[in-house]
């Protein structure tokens, strides 16, 4: 069982540590302790939590598709030359970083504000932990 601090869990949810032991009193989270006596949670129980918190906008757009890593957020920023565009979008939390063709930001009419999906599908994810952790 990995066991994860108050402080933690707050920054992996961008909650505050209140809201986090808010949490562990009203029962959503079970309270337990660390080696040091501090408070923890379980990290399962954590990662289920965050699912269940995490809502994206619905994608207007959605279409049959085999990629199930779909970002729905706003566009930040476009930096576009005569050929090769970069699209940022901020979807909840995260940044997503999109080259493109010029041409085909002209064609979707980004631009900054403008709501868009950053659709992923990718062969290789690459998974890191801290070193150290994870290890049985």
């Amino acid at each position: 069982m990995t066991i994860i601090r108050v402080s933690e869990a707050a920054r992996f949810l961008g909650v505050s540590d209140d809201t986090v032991r808010r949490w562990t009193d009203n029962g959503s989270l079970t309270p337990l302790r660390d080696e040091s006596g501090r408070l923890a949670v379980d990290g399962l129980e954590l990662a289920l939590h965050a699912q269940k918190l995490a809502q994206l906008p619905e994608d207007p757009h959605r279409s049959g598709s085999s990629a199930r890593n779909r970002f729905v957020g706003l566009v930040t920023g476009i930096t576009a030359d005569k050929v090769m565009a970069q699209v940022e979008l901020q979807c909840g939390p995260f940044r997503v970083v999109s080259l493109m063709s010029s041409e085909a930001v002209r064609e979707m009419r980004l631009e900054p504000g403008s709501v868009a999906t950053a659709v992923v599908k990718a062969t290789t994810v690459i998974i890191e932990t801290p070193q150290g952790k994870g290890a049985p």
